[in-house]
């Protein structure tokens, strides 16, 4: 049972801080779960200390994470004078990938929240409520004597990176065992995944991984929450003032590192009926999903998507996407849509059930909270969500990264196995590290 406190909150403007990442916990020895981020463009929220934390799983984890959100919501005492999306009272959240898992899916939310957004900065403070302790609202959410110091950001040795559970040759007979049960009409596509392992010295600054992350990848939403860490470039969906918008990525090509070669690559995958089908399948999964709470009086008036896939460029790889967008059912909140999504065929495959269950039988490893739901919601009914990729989960102690590919009957598991090796490469360099053509 979730315990669920009274929640007294109060958001304010302040003068801008400058880098949030600096004004986040430098984490130590039991400390790393305690690390909040979201990050995009320089804009974003981050969380110190912990007021409230509930845990979840199984199948029914999600749903039971918004019954618990939304009574924890009304039994709170919520003063926001900024009223943009992320302020007031804000969990964040991130959710283990499978119903099995043995990873905790969890909701918490910090004490203190600093943000920016559209050039407005933010404090929020997050205190326990009681009938015997009134606050006097003519008083500031923090004194300047209060406010955090920017603690520059220290240093993170390099790691030293290893084989996983999944091995290069575990791997390949993976993936064409797939191909067979593709091939066989057992399902139309699967990711497979594979996971890369290293131990971490004591006494690194988690938020230089971060900064590393956030300043390569300014285009995907960086993220940290409860120990688990990454930059991803797939919005799995937003809601903002009930508009809602969602992000399907499926189909990959590495980038090229001379100009001609890599727009050639660009226009080879957007041309490649392996990678277009891979993409049709996780667009028709999430507008099916979608549409199966659709509570509009014309059910697919309030969803349209990209007629035709677009070319995503990052750093690292090419992509190609299509942009989902509507608005919010009645009486649905962005955790309906984020469990009514997930998993997407971008990360299981097609059919749903078919794919988990190849997938369960395929890696040799749990996922934990690899490619869930990952992001913040809020007492107004905004959130942003993630799948979580491009990143690691991390103890005190070590990290194991994950990246995988979609496959689909024309896989090949050679080519699948370089997929992943510039999926990894965003986690891997701001570890330090880099992936070689061994794959770790």
């Amino acid at each position: 049972m979730v315990a669920l406190p009274r929640l007294r909150v109060r958001t304010a403007r302040i003068a801008d801080p400058g880098g949030l990442l600096q004004l986040a916990p430098v984490p130590g020895a039991g400390q790393l779960r305690e690390l909040a981020v979201w990050l995009r463009r320089g804009d974003g929220i981050v969380g110190r200390g912990e007021v409230w934390r509930a845990e979840f799983s199984g199948p029914d984890r999600i749903r039971e994470a918004r019954e618990a959100w939304q009574q924890l919501v009304e039994a709170s005492e919520i003063s926001d004078e900024v009223q943009l999306p992320s302020t007031g009272l804000v969990a964040f959240g991130a959710f283990a990938f499978a119903d099995s898992s043995d990873a905790q899916s969890v909701l918490r939310v910090p004490e203190l929240i600093f943000g920016r957004r559209g050039g407005v900065a933010f404090v929020t403070r997050v205190t326990l409520a009681g009938d015997d302790d009134p606050e006097d609202e003519s008083e500031p959410v923090l004194a300047t004597a209060q406010l955090p110091v920017l603690a520059p950001i220290g240093d993170f040795a390099p790691l030293a990176f290893r084989e996983g559970v999944m091995t290069a040759a575990l791997h390949h007979d993976a993936v064409a065992e797939a191909v067979e049960r593709i091939r066989a009409g057992e399902l139309s596509k699967v990711v497979i995944a594979r996971d890369l392992l290293a131990p971490i010295a004591a006494g690194q600054d988690f938020r230089a991984v971060l900064a590393r992350l956030a300043e390569a990848y300014p285009e995907t939403w960086t993220y940290a929450v409860d120990g688990l860490i990454g930059a991803s470039p797939e919005m799995l969906v937003r809601v903002i003032d009930g508009a809602v918008t969602a992000r399907v990525l499926a189909g990959t090509a590495p980038r090229e590192a001379e100009t001609g070669a890599d727009a050639e690559a660009a226009e080879a995958l957007r041309a490649s009926a392996k990678n277009r089908e891979e993409h049709r399948y996780a667009v028709e999964s999430a507008l099916g999903s979608l549409r199966s709470l659709d509570r509009h009086e014309e059910p697919d008036s309030g969803l349209t998507s990209s007629p035709e896939p677009f070319l995503l460029e990052l750093p690292n790889v090419w992509h190609l996407a299509s942009d989902i967008r509507g608005t919010l059912p009645r009486d649905a909140s962005v955790l309906d849509l984020v469990a009514a999504l997930h998993p997407t065929a971008a990360v299981g495959g097609t059919p749903r059930e078919a794919a988990l269950a190849a997938i369960d039988k395929l890696e040799p490893f749990d996922r934990m909270r690899y490619a869930g739901p990952a992001g913040w919601l809020s007492a107004s009914g905004d959130g942003e969500w993630v799948v979580a990729l491009r990143g690691a989960e991390f103890a005190t102690d070590a990290v194991t990264a994950f990246a995988g590919g979609g496959i689909v009957g024309s896989s090949d598991p050679d080519e699948e196995f370089a997929e992943t090796l510039p999926k990894f490469r965003p986690i891997v360099e701001a570890l330090g590290a880099t992936v070689g053509p061994e794959g770790y």
